[in-house]
């Protein structure tokens, strides 16, 4: 499986799980996330956006909340959920850029 699969399942496995995780352990997957999901949106040749509607600002603000003890889990759920769709659809886009980079 690789590094990508293995976040996105820690992410989602986390999400259901989102009332045992604690402060360190939230904060740790969403800046993983944000890691990873600016490094595969560069790898598409896709801009940073950088404005307040980007969800990965989101999900730093949640992170930021976790941060200061202003957590919800409903928050914290959600950013983690969003956050594996972001990056299971890069996946796919990256798969995709190859195997057309390959066919040609």
């Amino acid at each position: 499986m690789s590094a990508n699969a293995n976040l996105i399942s820690e992410l989602v496995r986390a999400a259901n799980e989102v009332e045992k995780l604690g402060d360190f352990e939230v904060r740790r997957l969403l800046e993983r996330a944000v890691v990873t999901i600016r490094e595969m949106r560069s790898q598409a040749g896709i801009r940073p956006s950088r404005t307040n509607s980007d969800a990965v600002i989101d999900f730093q603000t949640v992170s930021g909340l976790v941060n200061i003890g202003r957590r919800s889990n409903d928050d914290v759920k959600a950013a983690l959920l969003k956050s594996a769709t972001m990056i299971r659809a890069l996946k796919i886009m990256l798969d995709a850029k190859d195997e057309t980079s390959k066919g040609e």
